[in-house]
C-alpha cells in the first residue's frame, strides 16, 4: 500500500498504469487515484483524497451496498457503473472493486463507450442528475445567507412578538433541512435510519409553510384522527413529499385544501397486507390533474404548468416507496384527492391478517 502522508501519493507502478486506478483506506474514503484516473474523470488527482469511494458513484448505491461493514469482502464485477466527481458529468466503466492486504480497497475502472448503443437519449436521466448536483452546488450559498439574515432578524425580534420569532424559526428550520437536501445530492449518504414520527407534526409543519406561501387566499382544513399511532419513518423526507403536494394544489388555483388522516385496517399495498397504515388524503378545489397528463403525472418533467420542475409527484412517490407505501390520486376539475397510503410497524397484527380470521 502507498504511503499515506500525502495520501495522493500512489507508488511509481500505479502511476504508469493506463487504467484508472484508485486505493481507499478501510473506512472506505479515497487515498489517491492514478494519473490515468484523474484525467479520466476530468479532475486533479489532489482533489480526490478523503472523498468516500461510495460518493464517486453518479447515481445508485451499488458501491455504497459492497463497501458496506455487514457485505462480503470478495473481489466484484459492477458493469457498467457511472463515476463521476461530484458535480461533473460522469464516466462509464466496468468496474472491479476488491479489498487490499491490509483491509482497504482497491477499484479500477475499464471506460466503455458513453452512449450505451450509440443513443444519447439513454443517459438522459444521468445528465439530469448531473444537472440538479450543479444546481445543488450553486444553492448553498444564498442559502447560508438566508440563514444569517434570519439569525440577524432573530436579534432584532421583539421578545413578546411570538408570531414574529415563530416565523424567523420556521425560516431557519427550512434552510436547515434545504442544506441537508443539497448536502445528500453533492455528496450521496445512505439513508437515514427510520425513527418514531408524530405524522401530525409533520402535516402542522406543511401547514404552517402553507400559511406562509398561500396568505389568506387558501382555506386550509385540518380532518385528523387523534388516535393513530406513532408512524416509523422519515420526518424530513415525508414532509417534502406531503408539501410537494399541497403546494400543487395551491398553484392548480384551490380556494380550499383539506389534510385528512385517518387508519386502514388490512391495507394491501403492492402485493403486501398490513394489518394497519395510514391514509393522508390531501384533497383541493383546484383546477385538477389535466387529462392528458393523468397517465404520467408522477414522471420526472412531466408537468401541467409551463413554470413546474415536474419533479415534485416524482420525489413524493419516492418517499411513500422508501415507507414501504403508496400514492395514487383521483381528479376533475373542483375535486382532486392524492392519497398516501404507509404502513404501520405491525408485524405481528399483519401476520393475523394475512391468515385470516381463527377458528
Amino acid at each position: 500500500m502507498p504511503d499515506r502522508a500525502p495520501a495522493w501519493i500512489l507508488p511509481a507502478a500505479y502511476a504508469d498504469l493506463g487504467t484508472p486506478l484508485l486505493l481507499a483506506d478501510t473506512d472506505g474514503r479515497v487515498l489517491g487515484g492514478n494519473p490515468a484516473l484523474a484525467q479520466w474523470l476530468g479532475v486533479s488527482g489532489k482533489r480526490l483524497p478523503g472523498l468516500p469511494l461510495a460518493a464517486l458513484e453518479f447515481d445508485g448505491d451499488l458501491l455504497a451496498q459492497r463497501l458496506a461493514p455487514d457485505a462480503a469482502r470478495g473481489p466484484a464485477r459492477l458493469p457498467r457503473l457511472a463515476l463521476a466527481f461530484p458535480g461533473a458529468p460522469p464516466r462509464f466503466a466496468d468496474v472491479l472493486l476488491a479489498t487490499t492486504v491490509d483491509g482497504g480497497w482497491q477499484l479500477e475502472a475499464h471506460p466503455v463507450e458513453e452512449f450505451p448503443g450509440g443513443d444519447p437519449v439513454a443517459v438522459l436521466p444521468l445528465a439530469l442528475s448531473a444537472a440538479l448536483k450543479g444546481l445543488a452546488h450553486e444553492l448553498r450559498n444564498p442559502l447560508a445567507g438566508l440563514k444569517g439574515a434570519a439569525q440577524l432578524l432573530a436579534r432584532r425580534i421583539d421578545h413578546g412578538d411570538v408570531d414574529g420569532r415563530e416565523l424567523v424559526d420556521l425560516i431557519d428550520s427550512e434552510v436547515g433541512r434545504l442544506t441537508q437536501l443539497l448536502d445528500r445530492m453533492l455528496e450521496p449518504t445512505p439513508p437515514q435510519p427510520h425513527g418514531e414520527v408524530n405524522v401530525h407534526a409533520v402535516l402542522e409543519r406543511v401547514l404552517r409553510l402553507a400559511e406562509s406561501d398561500a396568505g389568506w387566499a387558501v382555506k386550509l382544513i385540518r380532518d385528523y384522527d387523534p388516535s393513530l399511532p406513532g408512524l416509523h419513518g422519515d420526518a424530513d423526507r415525508l414532509m417534502q413529499a406531503v408539501w410537494n403536494l399541497v403546494r400543487n394544489a395551491i398553484e392548480a388555483g384551490a380556494g380550499e385544501v383539506a389534510l385528512r388522516t385517518r387508519a386502514e385496517h388490512g391495507a394491501r399495498i403492492g402485493s403486501s397486507l398490513h394489518a394497519l397504515a395510514l391514509r393522508l388524503e390531501i384533497s383541493d378545489d383546484g383546477r385538477g390533474v389535466p387529462d392528458e397528463l393523468a397517465e404520467q403525472v408522477f414522471l420526472p418533467l412531466v408537468s401541467g404548468r409551463a413554470e413546474g420542475s415536474g419533479l415534485g409527484l416524482a420525489l413524493a412517490q419516492q418517499v411513500a416507496r422508501e415507507h414501504r407505501g403508496t400514492i395514487a390520486y383521483r381528479s376533475r376539475p373542483g375535486h382532486t384527492v392524492f392519497t398516501l397510503l404507509l404502513p404501520f410497524r405491525c408485524a405481528g397484527a399483519a401476520a393475523d391478517v394475512a391468515a385470516g380470521p381463527r377458528a
